[in-house]
């Protein structure tokens, strides 16, 4: 999807700089939109938008953005690959699996 960091490695020196540019640009894009809205526009709390907002008290919203559209991306894959539906919360995940 293009939304890892890029890694410069020069002998000892290794820097982690902005997001790669690799994979559909369009899907890059609808996915930070999604992000974005998902961090202000919606009103129910998730564990996604309470992961990210966790993230943008310590990192800034820009990194929390990125990284929400990455996780909404690697969430969204496993939903296709399982055939499952998204859960809002974890508890639900947890109680139904204990009985």
């Amino acid at each position: 999807m293009g939304l890892t960091p890029v890694l410069n490695q020069s002998g000892e020196v290794s820097r982690v700089g902005h997001v790669s540019l690799r994979g559909d640009a369009m899907m890059r894009t609808l996915l930070y939109e999604a992000a974005q809205s998902m961090m202000t526009r919606v009103v129910k709390w998730c564990w996604l938008k309470a992961w990210a907002m966790n993230i943008a008290k310590r990192h800034g919203r820009k990194k929390a953005n990125i990284a929400l559209a990455r996780r909404l991306a690697v969430v969204m894959h496993r939903m296709w690959v399982d055939g499952s539906e998204f859960r809002w919360t974890r508890e639900e995940h947890i109680s139904t699996a204990a009985a």
